[in-house]
């Protein structure tokens, strides 16, 4: 695997547990009432890379599950980033 590829995978990785984790700290503190974390930034970190953590983490929290913005652009960043690996992966052989 070369540098580019383990350094996505990387990227991905930490993208996705940072997004998932940011779900599940938004939704605890919509529940108490405190400072939220913008829904622009959680949809953004969908389309930044987190394309599993987020969609994970509003069914995890059960969390912006009802929102329409949320049920329509999560989707998009998911499509986008398989697109995206999948043009990675057949450019790179």
């Amino acid at each position: 695997m070369g540098f580019l590829i383990r350094v996505l995978v990387v990227y991905y990785l930490l993208i996705n547990l940072i997004t998932f984790v940011a779900y599940g700290v938004d939704k605890r503190k919509a529940i108490r009432n405190q400072w939220r974390i913008p829904e622009l930034t959680l949809i953004s970190m969908a389309f930044l890379g987190g394309f599993i953590g987020a969609p994970l983490g509003m069914l995890t929290f059960h969390h912006k599950t009802r929102k329409i913005k949320f049920r329509i652009l999560i989707p998009v960043a998911v499509i986008l980033h398989i697109i995206l690996i999948i043009f990675i992966a057949v450019t790179v052989h």
